[in-house]
């Protein structure tokens, strides 16, 4: 039984974990913030011979997709 117990405890804790890095995820998703690391992981796994882009990099192409930059339309 004890074994048993800390199993279950572990998948427990493994369940929060995750549960808590998606609701991060989602969160920041929510709000406007990129996920470079999620940028990263797909990068290594679906594209393994390109470099992924810096987080710099990342993060002005995320804005710029969003908010329209180089030469897109302004609202000020």
């Amino acid at each position: 039984m004890g074994r048993a117990f800390v199993r279950q405890g572990i998948t427990m804790f493994e369940t929060l974990a995750k549960a808590g890095k998606y609701l991060g995820q989602t969160a920041r998703l929510m709000i406007g913030v990129p996920d470079y690391d999620n940028y990263v992981e797909h990068m290594r796994v679906t594209h393994p011979d390109q470099t992924p882009m810096t987080y710099e990099e990342f993060f002005r192409e995320r804005q710029d997709a969003r908010y329209g930059g180089k030469g897109g339309a302004k609202c000020c």
